[in-house]
């Protein structure tokens, strides 16, 4: 059997024709333009779609059907994008947009959702009935997989990972709420982070590699300031390490899935972050027994959405 996955971002729109394996036959992908209509999106993704199906040499009668992946909250049984907060979308009949060009069924998922069903599908939780992926980006995003199914709870909106506090009355969070782990342990947060310590030590390497600015910075380059001996960047590295294995404790404590899934950008620094993560999270995590739950690196990177919301019918 063979499904088409639609990844929807704030900047791009990725598509692809996925098998039962979750291997991607075909995939391309086009420039969301999130400031336009909903109508002028859904067409370009018509559009998209009926190209990479072409590219992979089949027709819609090969598909079983159409799953879309996006950020925001979701009605899945109407098939309805309730509110996405980087649109400005409010109760978009979105699969019925898309069935008006092409006469497949649609479902719809939060996009972090579907990041977690990809590693537990074809991804470094493939081999386990319970994971939580987390998404290191401009928010953190999250899925809870158990008995290999994405838990959205009653009203599909589960796994807003990010919105659980712990600095109360810290940082504001985008959500409105003050201390959020997103505020925190995101790569937003941590170029805030990183940008304060360079502008407080203006004669660092920090502030050197930096730049003094930040906000068109890769998260990455406090790890490379760090690197080259930095102790300004190491104390950031070390702070953010701190605010990323807070939540993470709580999520183990209180899921205890066997595999925890690091994705997202800074997910990139690979075991140079979770080396140093694993012993701080285990040392306040409230089992000490054996097993425990694994802390590892996404698998599927840039793939991981389209391979998802390609499996959400399944």
């Amino acid at each position: 059997m063979n499904y088409v996955g639609v990844d929807i971002g704030g900047t791009n729109i990725r598509a692809g024709v996925v098998n039962e394996g979750g291997d991607i036959l075909a995939m391309d992908s086009i420039s969301t333009l999130r400031d336009r209509c909903c109508e002028a999106i859904v067409k370009d993704l018509v559009d998209l779609v009926c190209r990479v199906v072409k590219s992979a040499d089949m027709e819609f009668d090969d598909l079983e059907y159409i799953g879309v992946g996006l950020p925001g909250s979701i009605n899945r049984k109407e098939g309805i994008l309730i509110f996405a907060n980087n649109f400005g979308f409010r109760d978009v009949p979105l699969a019925r947009l898309i069935q008006e060009h092409i006469n497949l069924p649609v479902y719809l998922q939060n996009d972090a959702n579907c990041a977690a069903l990809a590693e537990s599908v074809a991804g470094a939780a493939k081999d386990v009935s319970s994971s939580i992926t987390i998404t290191l980006g401009t928010g953190i995003g999250g899925g809870i997989v158990l008995g290999g199914e994405i838990y959205s709870g009653f009203n599909d909106v589960a796994g807003e990972l990010g919105h659980m506090v712990i600095v109360s009355g810290g940082e504001t969070c985008s959500c409105g709420r003050k201390g959020c782990w997103e505020a925190y342990a995101s790569a937003t947060a941590l170029i805030r982070q990183t940008k304060r310590a360079a502008l407080k030590n203006p004669d660092s390497l920090l502030n050197l590699t930096f730049g003094g600015e930040g906000n068109d910075r890769d998260a990455g380059k406090v790890f490379e300031a760090e690197a080259e001996g930095c102790d300004v960047a190491a104390r950031v590295v070390k702070n953010y390490i701190h605010y990323l294995a807070e939540g993470i404790t709580d999520l183990i404590n209180i899921f205890s899935p066997e595999l925890l899934v690091v994705g997202g950008g800074i997910s990139q620094q690979g075991e140079n972050l979770l080396s140093r993560l694993r012993p701080v999270v285990e040392a306040g995590i409230y089992y000490k027994g054996r097993p425990h739950t694994e802390i590892v690196k996404a698998r599927l990177g840039g793939e991981a959405g389209i391979v998802g919301a390609a499996m959400i019918g399944a």
